[in-house]
C-alpha cells in the first residue's frame, strides 16, 4: 500500500497506544477535552433505520453525548477503491442506497448533511504524507454504512460529513495506518468513525432479528471484547487467529474499519461502550467510542 512501515513497526505502534483503559457507559462528561472522539459502530442491516429499539436508542444517546465536534470523517465497509484512497469532497454529498430488496420506505429516507471540502483536503494531505496514494472525489456520495448509523446517532444532520475509502486489498495494518494518519484531526474537533461489523456473515443470518445468538458468533464477539478491554490493539490486528474468525468474516471489509479506529486512538483515551448485542442470531452489533 505504499507504506513506509513494515508489519513489525505497525504492531509496535499499536502496542504503544494500546495501554489499559477504563470502560463506562456513554454520557457527557464535565470538563470534557476538546479532542473529538473516535468511534466504531456495527451498522447491521439497513432496516435498523426504521427501528426504535435498543440499538438506535443507544446510538442516539451516543450522538447526544458528542459535544464540540465540528465534522465527521467516516471509513465504511462499503467503499473500497483500487489504486489508493479516495475522499469525498462534495459540499452537498448525495446518499447512495447501495442495497436491494428492502421495503420502499428505506429508499425514501434522507440525510441532508453538508460535506466538508476543507476537511477532505486536509485528509488527503495527511494520508499522502503517510504514504497513501490519495485523492479527493467530488462525485462520490455517502453509502449506507455511513448514513444509516449517522441518521440514528445525529438525526439533525447538521454536522459536515466526509467519507474515506479503504484501498482494495488493504490489510488491517494498512487501515490502522490510515487511522494514525488522520488522528491529528481529532484535536481539531473532527470525530473519526469506523463503520462495519464485529461479526458479519450474511449467509448465516436468521430471518428473525431477535433470534438467539449462535455460539460461534458469541465466541468471536467475546474475543474482540476482551482485547478491546485490555487495549490489546496488536492482538486485534491479528484477528484471523481469533476463534471462528473466517466464520464471523468470510471477507474482511466489515472488520477492517475497526482497525481504522484503533489507529486513531490516543494513549489517554478511555474505552466507552455504546452498544452490545446481536441481531439475526449472528450479527454482533458491538459499538464503542474512544474518548480522551
Amino acid at each position: 500500500m505504499g507504506s513506509g512501515f513494515d508489519r513489525r513497526e505497525v504492531l509496535q505502534m499499536a502496542a504503544a497506544v494500546g495501554v489499559a483503559g477504563i470502560s463506562e457507559t456513554v454520557g457527557p462528561r464535565a470538563g470534557a477535552s476538546t479532542v473529538a472522539p473516535a468511534a466504531f459502530v456495527s451498522h447491521g442491516s439497513p432496516l435498523v433505520s426504521l427501528d426504535t429499539d435498543a440499538y438506535p436508542q443507544a446510538l442516539r444517546r451516543f450522538g447526544e453525548s458528542v459535544n464540540g465536534v465540528r465534522a465527521l470523517v467516516v471509513v465504511s465497509a462499503h467503499w473500497e477503491t483500487p489504486g489508493g484512497v479516495r475522499v469525498t469532497a462534495s459540499a452537498t454529498p448525495p446518499l447512495i442506497y447501495d442495497f436491494g430488496g428492502f421495503p420502499e420506505a428505506l429508499y425514501r429516507l434522507t440525510y441532508p448533511c453538508p460535506g466538508a471540502p476543507e476537511v477532505a483536503r486536509e485528509a488527503v494531505a495527511l494520508l499522502a504524507a503517510a504514504g497513501f496514494a490519495s485523492a479527493a472525489d467530488a462525485g462520490r456520495g455517502l453509502d449506507h454504512g455511513t448514513w444509516v448509523p449517522l441518521r440514528l446517532a445525529l438525526p439533525e444532520a447538521s454536522l459536515p460529513v466526509v467519507q474515506v475509502s479503504m484501498p482494495r486489498g488493504a490489510s488491517a495494518e494498512d487501515v490502522m495506518r490510515m487511522g494514525q494518519a488522520l488522528r491529528p484531526l481529532r484535536s481539531q474537533g473532527v470525530l473519526l468513525l469506523g463503520s462495519g461489523g464485529v461479526s458479519h456473515n450474511l449467509r448465516r443470518l436468521f430471518p428473525d432479528k431477535a433470534a438467539p445468538s449462535e455460539s460461534w458468533a458469541q465466541a468471536f464477539d467475546t474475543w474482540v471484547a476482551e482485547r478491546l478491554d485490555a487495549r490489546d490493539f496488536s492482538g486485534l490486528l491479528d484477528w484471523m487467529r481469533a476463534p471462528n474468525a473466517r466464520l464471523a468474516h468470510p471477507t474482511a471489509e466489515h472488520f477492517l474499519p475497526l482497525s481504522f479506529v484503533l489507529g486513531a486512538a490516543l494513549p489517554e483515551d478511555r474505552l466507552i461502550p455504546v452498544f452490545e448485542g446481536f441481531h439475526h442470531g449472528t450479527l454482533s452489533m458491538r459499538s464503542f467510542a474512544l474518548r480522551a
